[in-house]
């Protein structure tokens, strides 16, 4: 443990640690480990747990097998937590109160901090009639803005930040608002968007077709296929999302093609998953398997990997009996199938460590190598635990080995899945690993490439004082170990910033051929990338026979934020000032009250308030530009008074202070009222308080202080932007350094192991 870098040792101390009334059980790294096998072992006859603790100990030590954060931080706590990272969610029903049964169970999923996935293609379009009641339907995005606000309100609770997948079939008849729908900078941030992209979608693009808008059955709309394929470029291109997911490839490729469908993934996109189905998640550190790194002859060591894989995957099978589940229905789904996802990370140390250039044909080549290892063993693994234990409930011998994945495997696979049976029907998958990668002394995470070799981490100490650490890679570091400080680094010591999107296609169609499941992979591209070009990604990782394509291109709407000032003169009271370090940064003084502010006065009627409610947002002049100053709520209604007082009070405040004050608007509108909100022009508005930021928005886009998302008017003074792999890294949330990158999908603090995919 003393040899680990100090962030991997405060982050084990942050999130992984086991302490008890703020005390330490876990002593060290080492106890924590054994906490986990303990924990796993219980699955086992009782008689051979202390075997099996001790030999899930081993493969744990030294990182070489990283189960998932959740398993890491839950497993033999005690606490009544799921050990599963994510879920998919049931099918909506197109009916009101199946629609909020669904809700229901999100909340109730997410309350365990699992995040959920939903298809909202079974919900009819926005204007469709609804029989019985004579009005028309909202669309499926409106009932999007009811799961996010919930998921706002878990998040507020106290929970981990949530983190959804939501997707809409490419032939839905709302597809067009769902592609634009994340320009709104403040709609749906809880959220990943996916499109669900069709193989005949595909072709219709390549043969320049028409394409039906359908939904049961009606077909309300023929568009150009291209038309639509464009649209969702174009928005992908500016505000990086959605993503696209090629479902009918998944679909077909899905071990379990014979007694499943599915039409949604996990947040992060590597687990496509069925009604009710759970994400179990695991990985091999590839870094540690490496033999003289650095050397001519330096190579993975398949004899060990041999000896950890069947190890890992015992492991992750014995997650499936030990952990607890949110819903009943998922631990069914769950025990049926008892699918796990057993990945890699490490990868781009460990070619790094093997003198191999990430994206180059002979990278390619060796990881197809290693791939096709892990593959094999896993499933020999698997195979090994049906003759032991059974294999999964609905296996059916005929229709399982029909697939067109196991007819890939090898003879001798094939032959023993015949015979036995297999205990998981689906055995791999490569998962983010961003903070436990953070955790194992900073090695890659999953398959990506480096992001960067060395950065300076500032830390705020308890007594004021600022400490600069040196957070560097674990092959650049070892490098240095081995060669000396001054010794020259190779030409495969390449970071995100210097490669291709090709370099990242490749990779990641690679891995895929070795890949049951699915692939977590950010595809990161620079601001300048030319349109057509951008769209080329796209049909390179269709043709490549990728099973989805996520890219980053650094925008001004998406991901976390970054406050900064645009070239013009500097205003009398910035927001912050510079300490030295783009990392701290110290709030200014209140601005000064002129005599006279002019400002503007908004009536709200709430449903349960007898009174209206009058709010006034005054502004303050700068530079020939108007600003938010402060904001008075008045009612006659008494039972608002106090909270009402105290609204003003702070939001004024935080006005007066000047800065990007539109987070303000934000919060707000994340507030949700558990005794239900209301709906207002068309649109759900989660609470009151909701309502009052919708004012607030509102004026600040009279006022120009924020710029609509189709509209080309002045911008506010401070402009939030998005920087991420491709760029420099972004500010936190969490601890405010400026470290916050973007990888396999989410968002990554280097700093303090902060992570978001939502």
């Amino acid at each position: 443990m003393n040899d680990l870098a100090p962030i991997s040792t405060q982050i084990w101390d942050m999130k992984y640690r086991l302490k008890q009334g703020g005390s330490a059980v876990d002593a060290t790294m080492e106890d924590t480990w054994t906490r986990v096998a303990n924990a796993l072992a219980q699955a086992e006859k009782p008689r051979e747990r202390a075997q099996w603790s001790a030999r899930f100990r081993e493969v744990l030590e030294g990182f070489r097998f990283l189960p998932a954060g959740r398993i890491v931080a839950g497993a033999g706590t005690g606490r009544q937590v799921t050990l599963f990272n994510c879920f998919v969610m049931g099918t909506v029903p197109d009916n009101m109160g199946g629609i909020f049964d669904a809700l229901k169970e999100a909340a109730l999923t997410m309350q365990q901090g699992g995040g959920i996935g939903y298809d909202f293609s079974t919900i009819r379009p926005k204007g469709a009639p609804v029989k019985g009641v004579g009005a028309d339907a909202s669309g499926p995005l409106s009932f999007m803005d009811v799961w996010d606000a919930m998921c706002r309100t878990i998040m507020s609770a106290g929970s981990r930040r949530g983190a959804m997948m939501a997707t809409l079939r490419c032939d839905h008849p709302d597809i067009e608002a769902f592609i634009e729908v994340k320009r709104d900078p403040v709609r749906l941030r809880m959220f990943n968007l996916s499109v669900l992209v069709t193989d005949a979608f595909m072709q219709a693009v390549e043969t320049d077709g028409d394409w039906d808008l359908v939904f049961d059955g009606t077909v309300y709309r023929t568009i150009r296929a291209r038309d639509l394929w464009d649209r969702i470029m174009t928005a992908t291109y500016d505000v990086a999302e959605p993503g696209v997911i090629f479902i009918d490839r998944i679909n077909q490729r899905n071990n379990l093609h014979y007694c499943e469908t599915i039409a949604a993934t996990n947040p992060c996109g590597e687990q496509p998953l069925p009604p009710y189905g759970a994400c179990l998640l695991g990985s091999m550190n590839l870094a540690t398997f490496v033999r003289h790194p650095f050397e001519p002859d330096a190579c993975l060591d398949e004899a060990a990997l041999a000896e950890a894989v069947p190890l890992a995957v015992r492991m992750m099978d014995n997650v499936v009996d030990v952990s607890l589940f949110p819903l009943e229905q998922q631990r069914a789904e769950a025990l049926a199938k008892r699918r796990i996802g057993l990945g890699v990370t490490g990868l781009a140390d460990a070619l790094i460590m093997c003198g191999l250039r990430y994206g180059s044909p002979e990278a390619v080549a060796t990881v197809e190598k290693w791939m096709d290892a892990v593959r094999r063993h896993a499933y020999q693994a698997s195979i090994d635990l049906a003759d032991e234990k059974g294999a999964f409930p609905l296996f059916d011998r005929d229709a399982y080995l029909a697939g067109e994945s196991i007819a890939e495997l090898d003879d001798d696979l094939k032959a023993g899945i015949a015979k036995h049976g297999i205990r998981n029907a689906l055995v791999t998958s490569i998962a983010p690993t961003g903070t436990i990668s953070l955790l194992a002394d900073n090695v890659s995470s999953g398959l990506e490439p480096v992001f960067s070799f060395t950065y300076d981490r500032t830390v705020l100490m308890p007594d004021g004082s600022k400490k600069v650490e040196e957070v560097s890679d674990f092959a650049y570091r070892l490098y240095r170990r081995l060669k000396g400080e001054t010794a020259e680094l190779t030409d495969a010591f390449v970071d995100a910033q210097s490669l291709t999107p090709h370099d990242h296609v490749v990779m990641q169609a690679a891995v895929q051929k070795y890949v049951d499941s699915s692939i977590s992979k950010t595809i990161n591209v620079p601001e300048d990338i030319a349109f057509e070009t951008f769209k080329d990604v796209y049909r390179e990782a269709y043709r490549s026979g990728c099973k989805g394509c996520t890219t980053y291109r650094p925008n001004l709407i998406t991901g976390s934020v970054l406050a900064t000032k645009r070239e013009e003169p500097e205003q009398p009271a910035p927001a912050v000032e510079a300490t030295g370090s783009p990392e701290v940064v110290h709030l200014m003084q209140p601005l000064d009250r002129p005599t006279f502010l002019p400002g503007a006065t908004y009536k709200i009627k709430w449903a349960d308030s007898d009174h209206a409610i009058y709010i006034t947002v005054n502004d303050i002049e700068q530079d020939g530009r108007r600003r938010p100053f402060e904001v008075f709520i008045n009612s006659k209604n008494m039972e608002h008074f106090a909270w009402t007082v105290a609204l003003t009070r702070m939001i004024s405040a935080v006005f007066r202070r000047g800065g990007d004050v539109s987070f303000v608007v934000d919060e707000l509108k994340a507030v949700f009222d558990p005794r239900g909100g209301q709906w207002v022009k068309g649109r759900y508005v989660p609470s009151l308080l909701a309502a009052i930021g919708d004012v607030i928005e509102e004026h600040m886009l009279a006022i120009g202080f924020l710029k609509a998302p189709d509209s080309e008017s002045a911008a506010p003074q401070v402009v939030k932007q998005v920087i991420n792999i491709g760029g420099a890294p972004a500010q936190c949330p969490s601890c405010g350094s400026v470290a916050l990158v973007k990888q396999e999908g989410c968002d990554l603090c280097t700093a303090c192991g902060y992570s978001k995919c939502g």
